[in-house]
């Protein structure tokens, strides 16, 4: 920009030509966003995940120090919880075109949104060997957009092996609680 006599900016002859903007709560109209181009809306902050490990870990010198196994067991239960609906993770369902979905979402059982929701709990009936009941053999697979070739839903529901891995050691660990607590109240 080359200053004008009377003190005020001149766009340089080669600059693209941009319509006169309010800059503040003084004139009409939104501010200007720094850079002039909308951003992502941000996200509300999550806690953590280290408060929650350092909970699990003042839970397990809990029970080391009081030598009591049902402690241990219910801390064991949380941890479960956790994993299974309460841990901050992405959707990690594959898109259409194969990509894996990055939105946040909490716990490893939930998706984003309903299509990715469907296709994760497919997924999960996969993961213990059973096809989803409640999906009727007429309904047809997810449908495909404007003639793209598109990865097919069977493959898009499988897990992520970070997220099968964790799934089921958390099913074991609730397994396990509930014999450990059913054996101890016997």
């Amino acid at each position: 920009m080359v200053a004008s006599p009377g003190n005020e900016p001149q766009p340089r002859p080669d600059a693209p030509h941009e319509p006169h903007e309010p800059h503040g709560p003084h004139e009409d109209g939104p501010a200007r966003r720094r850079g002039g181009t909308a951003r992502r809306r941000r996200r509300p902050r999550r806690e953590s995940a280290l408060l929650w490990w350092a909970l699990f870990a003042f839970w397990a010198a809990a029970a080391w120090y009081l030598r009591s196994w049902p402690v241990a067991l219910l801390g064991l239960l949380v941890w479960c919880l956790y994993e299974f609906m309460l841990v901050p993770t992405f959707c990690r369902t594959m898109t259409r075109k194969g990509s894996s979905c990055r939105e946040p979402v909490r716990g490893r059982l939930f998706a984003c949104e309903d299509e990715h929701q469907r296709l994760k709990i497919d997924g999960l009936w996969r993961l213990v060997g059973m096809r989803n009941p409640l999906r009727g053999p007429d309904q047809p697979p997810a449908e495909r957009e404007s003639g793209q070739v598109v990865v097919s839903p069977e493959v898009r529901g499988r897990l992520s092996q970070i997220d099968r891995m964790l799934i089921l050691l958390a099913a074991a660990g609730t397994l396990v609680t509930i014999v450990g607590m059913v054996y101890g109240y016997v």
